[in-house]
């Protein structure tokens, strides 16, 4: 376990990697701040549901859907708010937010 004491400092530098934990239905961390050229990494930590990240405002469509132990990824190069949710489960939300 541990690594909570991170929670409150989750800035990649550029061409870092962020990364966000699928577990309990929830995005660990919710909010994400990232800097532009950073690639966010989704990783399923569930036991058994499968999730897929889904950026519906940008109406981008939907990531394949992984399962747990599995991982999906996006790189960010504009700087902006980018709210998404999962597909299967559109109550988990989460945002990835990238400024200078």
């Amino acid at each position: 376990g541990g690594g909570g004491e991170l929670a409150d400092r989750q800035v990649a530098r550029a061409g870092e990697v962020g990364e966000v934990a699928i577990e309990q239905m929830k995005f660990i961390p919710q909010n994400v701040r990232v800097k532009p050229g950073t690639t966010v990494k989704w990783i399923n930590r569930e036991k058994r549901n499968n999730h897929s990240i889904l950026f519906e405002r940008e109406g981008l469509p939907e990531s394949e859907r992984f399962f747990p132990g599995a991982s999906w990824q996006r790189t960010f190069s504009k700087p902006g708010t980018y709210p998404y949710i999962c597909g299967p489960h559109p109550e988990m939300t989460g945002v990835v937010e990238v400024a200078e």
